[in-house]
């Protein structure tokens, strides 16, 4: 059994931290270009191609199989992308609210439209950097105080190209199971936002009492629920 994690945008694999202790079996929680392990690449350049690209080179160089992929937020657009070439490994994918837009869109153009907002505000020259503050009302509005300081700690610069970038969904046509983790508390990805996202992924939805880094708010609750879904 393994667990491979995939972090959102303005974050990197430091964002699943903690989580990963309650885990049980092999686990890879992956950094996507331009940030922690690959951070000698120019966010400015990064595609969603890359992303995908840097997903299954760290499952290939692991040589991980039986495999609970796990995509959060911004990742929902590079599992897919992905889920072709891992598909004889994987055992189950896991959309943890994350962001589904219908095939051949843009993530940008599906997202509420006070976050578009700041998004938009936060992306000069290429590169999107979160405003702590904003960053914190999107992202740790159910957090206490050292949670917040922690969060705004793993912020990274990222790729504004992503944000506008087609995204190509045909890896969902993939055999493979799949769970939308809808998230009842989250302000950067709101319910009814996350309700369509589920409805593109297909499978089953479930439901956790959180905002929108769960892994961090409840981590055990999360890990029982990926356990489950990987039994």
């Amino acid at each position: 059994m393994s667990f491979v994690l995939v972090h959102g945008a303005g974050v990197g694999a430091s964002c699943w931290e903690p989580l990963l202790p309650l885990l049980e079996g092999d686990t890879l929680a992956v950094d996507l270009p331009g940030r922690g392990e690959r951070r000698s690449v120019d966010p400015r350049s990064v595609t969603l191609a890359d992303c995908a690209a840097a997903l299954v080179e760290d499952v290939e160089a692991a040589n991980l199989e039986d495999i609970v992929l796990v995509a959060h937020s911004f990742a929902g657009v590079t599992a897919p992308l992905a889920m072709s070439a891992l598909a004889d490994r994987l055992r189950h994918v896991v959309f943890l609210s994350a962001v589904v837009p219908p095939d051949g869109t843009r993530v940008i153009d599906q997202i509420d439209p006070d976050v578009r907002v700041a998004v938009e505000a936060s992306i000069e020259g290429g590169v999107y950097r979160q405003d702590p503050l904003g960053a914190a009302a999107m992202l740790c509005n159910d957090m206490d105080a050292e949670q917040t300081d922690w969060m705004i700690d793993q912020l990274v610069d990222d790729s504004g190209a992503l944000l506008t970038e087609f995204v190509d969904l045909s890896g969902l046509r993939a055999d493979v199971p799949r769970t939308y983790v809808r998230l009842t508390k989250d302000t950067c990805y709101p319910p009814e936002l996350q309700e369509r996202s589920a409805a593109v992924v297909g499978g089953d939805t479930v439901f956790l009492d959180s905002g929108h880094m769960a892994m961090v708010t409840i981590p055990d609750r999360v890990a029982a629920l990926l356990d489950t879904l990987a039994s």
